[in-house]
């Protein structure tokens, strides 16, 4: 039934104008505004033919898992030109997550770095 339809994500946040700013500016991502739907904005990701959904809502909690992944092929690279961007990453210490010094987890997996948007979503670069 639905093996045709051209699905595609969305997630919410509480600021439009900040994420614009941060997913556009920030994270140099080609991003639209709608304007007749009450500026809900279209996130186009490289190799994906739709475009991911992001809309304002005014009781928005962020998400405690990872929205969206960006795969890299050198993660400390890609670290240091987001920090050098303003972008913060987040730092682990736990028994199953631990971050280094750069912010990357290193064991257990792939190499992968978290930080968040300005709606407190969780957004990664991950190695690949």
């Amino acid at each position: 039934m639905l093996k045709e339809s051209k699905a595609f994500s969305g997630f919410s946040v509480d600021d439009i104008g900040a994420a614009e700013k941060f997913y556009g500016q920030t994270l140099g991502l080609e991003v639209t505004r709608d304007s007749e739907m009450d500026g809900i904005l279209y996130l186009k990701i490289a190799g994906n033919n739709n475009h991911t959904l992001i809309y304002n809502k005014p009781n928005h909690q962020p998400a405690t898992y990872t929205i969206l992944n960006f795969p890299v092929s050198d993660i400390l690279s890609a670290v240091r030109g987001l920090k050098e961007r303003g972008v913060q990453f987040e730092s682990y210490n736990g028994e199953y997550i631990k971050t280094d010094e750069d912010n990357i987890q290193r064991g257990g997996g792939p190499l992968i770095s978290w930080f968040k948007d300005p709606a407190g979503n969780f957004l990664s670069v991950i190695q690949i």
